[in-house]
């Protein structure tokens, strides 16, 4: 009897799993289609608002698109020509190295004094929370008020910077600090590290603040004094976290480009003139919009190695 009925029970077995199979294909059908619904908002943004965009400038940049392309509809193909002309004109060396010198003479400052301010602000003491707050400001405001803020600041005529070191004999009266093709980039830098600063103080004073006690604990022990603990111990363990910082600032500071427009539009004489600047000048002043586009995907090449080296990094330190 128990062995008839083991055979009985196999074949009830595979009717059972043959009646079952149609809904468990049903069901996962079911949930596939879910889960796609839920994804498909996102990859909708990205195509609209990524992927075409992407397509489109590398499509012009191909192409002689000027002026009368935009109206007549007919653009030819040039293939890389566009990408020559940038690299042959001669106001590209001028904009590499100042958008060299924005991108470090920003960055640079910009993280020794966030990483300072976040290592002040680990210290308890009373409003540290207000102060922390308030040093928000900069990074909060929109980019054209800070621009136009420090545009007065830096004014010739009736600045504060200017009577304040026209009143310490430091400079001469009314110095031409956004007019003068000596000084205007490094008027710019100083906004712009102005405005960075919090960004890097939050992340650090972040990743600070996820540091256990043991580690200084341990080091105490072991005789290290304040600076050793920091270079030996905060550092190591904030590595990650600068990573973020940096490449993060990097990215930023490459595309920065209201906060030059609305204090100099790249002037004067394009010394203030990068990349990103002179990809605008190039697609709207000249309406050179393939040399433009061209100079645009160059950014996003240089953005992208950026962030291969980002997760490279990330890797090396998982």
């Amino acid at each position: 009897m128990t062995t008839h009925a083991q055979e009985m029970s196999a074949p009830a077995k595979q009717v059972v799993k043959a009646s079952l199979h149609p809904r468990a294909r049903r069901q996962k059908s079911r949930i596939f289609w879910i889960r796609f619904l839920f994804v498909l908002p996102v990859m909708l943004y990205l195509v609209l608002f990524f992927g075409y965009p992407l397509y489109y400038s590398i499509s012009v940049s191909l192409e002689k698109y000027d002026l009368s392309a935009l109206f007549t509809g007919n653009a030819p193909f040039i293939g890389l020509q566009n990408y020559t002309d940038v690299l042959q004109d001669s106001v590209f060396q001028q904009s590499a190295l100042h958008t060299l010198l924005f991108t470090v003479g920003s960055i640079v400052p910009q993280f020794v004094i966030g990483l300072a301010l976040a290592v002040f602000f680990t210290k308890k003491f009373p409003l540290s929370s207000f102060l922390r707050s308030l040093m928000l400001l900069p990074w909060l405001l929109p980019i054209v008020v800070s621009g136009t803020i420090w545009t007065w600041l830096f004014d010739g005529t009736n600045g504060v910077i200017d009577q304040v070191l026209t009143a310490l004999h430091i400079l001469p009266a009314h110095f031409a600090w956004l007019t003068s093709p000596s000084w205007a980039l490094f008027a710019i830098i100083i906004t712009n590290i102005w405005i960075g600063i919090p960004f890097n103080m939050v992340l650090l004073y972040s990743g600070l603040t996820n540091i256990s006690p043991e580690f200084y604990e341990a080091s105490s022990m072991d005789g290290a004094g304040k600076w050793q603990q920091f270079f030996y111990v905060t550092l190591p363990l904030l590595r990650p976290v600068v990573a973020v910082v940096l490449m993060l600032g990097l990215i930023y500071t490459l595309k920065v480009f209201d906060l030059i427009y609305v204090m100099t539009k790249g002037g004067p004489a394009n010394s203030t003139q990068i990349f990103a600047t002179w990809s605008y000048n190039l697609s709207f002043s000249q309406q050179l919009f393939g040399n433009g586009a061209a100079l645009g995907n160059m950014i996003l090449i240089v953005a992208l190695i950026v962030a291969v080296f980002y997760i490279r990094f990330n890797k090396s330190v998982d």
